[in-house]
């Protein structure tokens, strides 16, 4: 059984930053990470939580994303917001977008937000959440190093590749937050199992020739397996023209891994959509939305996307995250604990 520790998230937003700051990220550029981290924790989502800080301090120390990097926005068109991460943390680049795009988006009814030569920006639906909650529809899409393979063939020339939408409702919280990969399962799922030396499920991954495996390093070296077959192949290259092709970040055929220290920084790209539906909706966004939302909570036993996120975050902030252990040892061994 796995031994682990409760944090409350205070403490694991501490340890975050800490950590990032001891291995070179400026104080700046780990706030919003570490805010994330939190988060990602409380969500329930611990594969891209804290068992990723020691990750992101080894790419600080090897170069693969500069902590110290510092965005610059740009607005070459009204309605349109660009970034450029300057291979530093995609959060503090999504924050400083966020800042011009929420705005936008209020004045013209919609507006884009194009991140390029990002890196990882962890949970994408903790970015589109933010999106609603401040009244806006929010969409968010980014790329990521391949490792799903096209239909019929074996070689990955797409990543995961996510797609999140998330849309407000009452009192200022999200109605719904949906939050999917191309993939059958995220790609650090399998990293986590290979971590922990723990078989994977049928279904995650494929071999070099394409076969199932039950072994997340065999699936490493192979591919993904894409969620729905063709379909989630179908989503990966949709995101990968929104957030590569559109932003004019790296393709993930061309990218570097997430993980490891070979390849220098991923370069890879985020793109946002923030939507006013009091700009297209006639005014019944809020009772179609809601009329919607009470069809599938009136079924017994059906759910909403994100409402399991949303149980977690509840009771996260009651009583705190219960934390890996080992993950612990990790985080502190880079303050020297």
């Amino acid at each position: 059984m796995t031994e682990t520790r409760t944090l409350t998230l205070i403490q694991i937003e501490d340890l975050a930053f800490r950590a990032l700051v001891a291995a070179g990220t400026t104080e700046a550029n780990a706030r919003p990470l570490a805010v994330a981290t939190a988060a990602t924790e409380a969500d329930g989502v611990s594969s891209h939580g804290l068992a990723y800080i020691p990750i992101y301090c080894e790419h600080v120390q090897c170069g693969k994303v500069d902590g110290a990097a510092q965005p610059v926005l740009s607005r070459p068109r009204s309605g349109v917001v660009n970034v450029d991460a300057a291979t530093g943390f995609a959060h503090p680049a999504i924050d400083l977008g966020f800042e011009a795009l929420l705005p936008a988006a209020r004045e013209q009814g919609i507006a884009a937000l194009a991140i390029r030569n990002s890196y990882n920006c962890g949970v994408l639906g903790y970015h589109t959440f933010r999106i609603a909650q401040a009244g806006l529809v929010g969409l968010g899409f980014t790329n990521a190093p391949a490792s799903i393979a096209p239909s019929g063939g074996s070689k990955p020339v797409v990543g995961t590749n996510p797609f999140s939408i998330a849309a407000p409702g009452a009192n200022g919280q999200p109605s719904l937050v949906i939050d999917q990969s191309a993939s059958t399962i995220a790609k650090s799922e399998v990293m986590k199992h290979a971590r922990e030396d723990k078989p994977i499920p049928v279904g995650w991954a494929l071999d070099a020739d394409g076969n199932p495996t039950t072994d997340p390093a065999v699936g490493l070296k192979g591919s993904m397996a894409p969620s729905g077959g063709y379909k989630g192949v179908g989503v990966a290259l949709l995101t990968e023209v929104l957030a590569a092709a559109l932003t004019g970040a790296t393709l993930g055929l061309n990218a570097s891994p997430f993980s490891g220290t070979v390849g220098g920084p991923p370069k890879t790209g985020q793109f946002f959509i923030a939507i006013d539906p009091a700009a297209t909706s006639q005014g019944v966004f809020a009772s179609g939305l809601g009329e919607l939302v009470d069809a599938i909570r009136s079924q017994d036993g059906a759910h909403l996307p994100g409402d399991g996120r949303a149980a977690n975050r509840a009771t996260a902030q009651a009583n705190g995250v219960a934390v890996s252990t080992a993950t612990l040892d990790k985080v502190e061994a880079v303050l020297g604990v």
